[in-house]
């Protein structure tokens, strides 16, 4: 793997911090949920318009466009940020926190706006040394499937022509200034299944009268674990996690039917395909042999995110040259992400930056009421993406 040389995106980015620090505070204490982010789009295009060179369009109602054309020939570029925030009452209490109550950017969207709004005032500063074409894509609603994503894959044509596509997550347990990149399997696909058993209620004196789903639910629920253990190689990755288990409404009443639901996670197209067949096997086993009966809903989230193996590999050379020894191999995450939209049209590659600092309380993990950033890492943000912008923009 070559090293590519560094860049002057250091010495720019840091000189951008005020800024980078100032819209990423607005964008926090202003936080909206996805599909509804108008304050936020309309923002993020005014402060675009600022911008020399760059032609600022709206592919959807919620999401904003900058184009930047090269100088020189090249390749077309894509870069992107999410712009939308959770449904999280925020428990932080510095002065930037949410104006908007129950809303909370608890997964670093905002700071990958401030970013991307960095890069595209750094680019349109010298369009002639620019390779090809760059698209900044702020997109609306990564948080909430099926995703922005991949609606603006299906419905508009933000990525026709596009050669290469990348974009960043800040990352809050790694380090400030780490910067990490993986080939292949990043990012699990996130499905989720719903259970209703049924059975028959009656007097909790008298369980021999009825079918009790709550006994039949907690036999679904360690069976469904048999699955990993047992259906699945240990050389595989697959996740069946019951997040909620729901029956009944006093002490004395075993009711008809209990409530399950859960999130399947895994890497692997042909396993995914499987999981939710291995799921009906156990529900129906377990529930006939209770004398109760189910319904299974099954859905598909985002796909896998699988980086294409020479973007990582340059992006790896990338962060060489722009944080040297903190350029690191980036371990998979379960976690799902709607950037693989982007990859079912053009090769790309996702990658995390470090924003974690124990002494600013910045650790806390992603979708915590607490969650906030070291803004220091809005810099190597910006170093990052604007080096990339620039090396994979070149034939």
């Amino acid at each position: 793997m070559t090293t590519l040389p560094s860049t002057t995106s250091g010495e720019r980015a840091a000189e951008l911090s005020p800024q980078l620090t100032a819209w990423r505070r607005h964008l926090h204490a202003n936080p909206e949920l996805g599909f509804h982010e108008h304050e936020t789009s309309a923002y993020i295009a005014a402060e675009l318009a600022k911008l020399p060179h760059l032609t600022i369009t709206r592919p959807s109602e919620t999401s904003v466009l900058a184009v930047l054309k090269g100088g020189k020939p090249g390749q077309t570029v894509l870069l992107r940020a999410d712009i939308d925030a959770l449904p999280i009452a925020e428990e932080n209490q510095f002065e930037f926190v949410s104006q908007n109550p129950g809303v909370m950017h608890a997964c670093g969207h905002d700071g990958h706006t401030a970013i991307l709004l960095g890069v595209a005032k750094l680019l349109s500063e010298r369009p002639e040394a620019i390779s090809g074409e760059i698209r900044m894509i702020f997109q609306h609603a990564e948080e909430i499937g099926p995703g922005g994503a991949e609606e603006l894959v299906r419905d508009t044509p933000l990525m026709d022509g596009v050669d290469v596509v990348t974009g960043l997550h800040l990352n809050s347990q790694l380090p400030t200034g780490v910067v990490a990149v993986k080939p292949g399997p990043f990012m699990a696909s996130p499905d989720t299944f719903e259970i209703t058993v049924r059975g028959r209620g009656g007097h909790a004196a008298h369980p021999e009268e009825a079918v009790d789903p709550i006994a039949v639910g907690a036999q679904v629920i360690a069976n469904l674990q048999q699955i990993v253990s047992r259906n699945v190689s240990a050389l595989e990755n697959l996740v069946i996690s019951v997040t909620y288990f729901h029956a009944g409404t006093t002490h004395n009443v075993i009711p008809d039917s209990a409530a399950l639901m859960g999130t399947v996670r895994t890497f692997d197209a042909g396993l995914r395909g499987r999981a939710p067949k291995l799921i009906e096997r156990v529900v129906k086993g377990v529930t006939e042999a209770h004398g109760a009966t189910y319904t299974l809903k099954y859905e598909l989230g985002y796909r896998p995110v699988v980086n294409t193996d020479w973007v990582a590999d340059k992006l790896m050379a990338i962060a060489q040259a722009e944080v040297g020894e903190n350029a690191q191999l980036a371990q998979p995450s379960m976690g799902g992400e709607d950037f693989s939209a982007y990859l079912t049209k053009a090769p790309g590659a996702y990658f995390n930056v470090g924003s974690g600092n124990a002494l600013l309380e910045s650790d806390y993990p992603h979708h915590h009421p607490r969650f906030t950033l070291d803004e220091e890492s809005l810099v190597t943000g910006v170093r990052m993406l604007h080096a990339a912008a620039l090396e994979l923009g070149k034939r």
